[in-house]
């Protein structure tokens, strides 16, 4: 999995030896004929299929988009098997059986999970002319635009069995995140064409800055989750990414001016503190989750202390250097090498540390694929003088940081 989360980086870096060992291996040996076991759709889908057509993208190599079409195939029976074309979390690819996380509610799926496929299946459909992999993406999504929901809102489990929402939990990130990052994108990828994907997202970014957005005593904006009927007083690193796709949403909705410019003062205040919870550790990484409490004092403070290599704050931190070029993003994405280099690095790779405020750092032993796939990447792409370096007007990235292309 490493290998094909990381080939696109290593294009784009230009480390042509590498990349030309990892092409081989793929050629060789990446197939799912003997894969006699669950896998997650979500999962294969947005390293496996993801990477693999973003590296076709970039060389236009009949191999890449072979083997994507392939992995693709044997996910399908995810949505075949539906009874409501939302699809199942888990198929295996040898047999085709399909089922859902165990410990999901009442057999139900993800709503990350049914929305993180439409712009792997998109491109696909562009360059196969197989019209099936859009068809299942836009059915499942319509499914979830219908369905009935409170105050605009998206919950984080939705039936397969009936396509309805289960339950009134509420995130930007765990279960959500990607959910929304895809409307925004799917409407970029089609050249602003696709009417529903963007009005899905505006309509659920306004209902999200309106009931999950806060703002703590001491000024610092944050996005919490609706759980147990009440909102939190947390933040996780992964809705850091929210940053990003806030400015990324104003930009380029400019017919809506005032509603832009508030959108985009957004996004730099939840990247503003998902900065400030790095600054506040004695390593100056970001803890997983952190709180913000009724004084103001400890506000960004680390509540679950590991990190694990992740990649939403420098994602936001690239995005906004694009639009903005701000110096301080650069600073930012500095400060962390220097925290991933004294902190991170150990003899054969990077490592997750289990307490970002406990110093000598006990490393975790994994680097994690999306370490290559995102983190790095966007540093790269942070410190790239050329924006036409995979411009953000030609190029959409996935939730795994694959860049895919705009649609001519």
């Amino acid at each position: 999995m490493t290998i094909v989360d990381s080939l696109d980086t290593l294009l784009i870096m230009g480390l042509t030896e590498e990349f030309q060992q990892a092409r081989k291996w793929v050629q060789d040996n990446l197939n799912f004929y003997n894969e006699n076991s669950f896998l997650s759709v979500f999962e294969t889908n947005i390293r496996f299929v993801g990477g693999l057509l973003s590296t076709y993208a970039l060389t236009c190599d009949e191999m890449f988009k072979k083997k994507a079409v392939h992995i693709a195939d044997k996910l399908l029976p995810a949505f075949d098997k539906s009874p409501s074309g939302i699809p199942y979390s888990h198929v295996n690819p040898v047999t085709g059986a399909v089922k859902n996380h165990k410990w999901s509610p009442s057999g139900t799926t993800i709503l990350a999970d049914v929305g993180t496929l439409h712009l792997e299946f998109a491109y696909l459909t562009k360059i196969t002319g197989d019209k099936r992999y859009l068809e299942k993406v836009e059915k499942a999504r319509a499914v979830l635009r219908d369905a009935p929901k409170q105050d605009g809102l998206y919950p984080n489990y939705v039936s397969v069995m009936t396509g309805n929402f289960h339950g009134n939990e509420v995130s930007m990130g765990p279960f959500g995140d990607s959910f929304y990052e895809y409307l925004l994108k799917s409407w970029l990828q089609s050249n602003k064409t696709d009417e529903n994907s963007k009005n899905m997202f505006y309509d659920a970014i306004e209902a999200i800055s309106g009931k999950l957005l806060r703002i703590s005593n001491s000024g610092m904006h944050y996005l919490t989750d609706f759980r147990g009927g009440r909102l939190g007083n947390t933040m996780e690193h992964l809705t850091c990414f929210a940053g990003g796709l806030f400015a990324l949403g104003a930009h380029n909705n400019p017919a809506a001016l005032e509603s832009s410019k508030h959108y985009f003062k957004i996004g730099q205040e939840i990247t503003e503190t998902c900065h400030r919870s790095y600054e506040l550790t004695k390593t100056k990484l970001s803890p997983n989750v952190f709180s913000f409490t009724g004084n103001g004092s400890n506000d960004a403070k680390g509540t679950e202390m590991f990190y694990c290599l992740r990649p939403e704050a420098v994602e936001s931190y690239f995005v906004l250097w694009r639009l903005t070029h701000d110096d301080k993003y650069r600073r930012w994405g500095f400060e962390l090498i220097e925290a991933l280099e004294t902190h991170c690095r150990v003899e054969h790779g990077f490592s997750g540390v289990r307490d970002v405020d406990n110093l000598p750092v006990v490393h975790d032993d994994v680097q994690q694929s999306y370490f290559l796939a995102e983190t790095l990447k966007y540093l790269y792409l942070l410190f790239s003088n050329n924006d036409e370096e995979i411009s953000l007007s030609k190029w959409v990235f996935t939730t795994e940081g694959h860049p895919l292309p705009v649609f001519n």
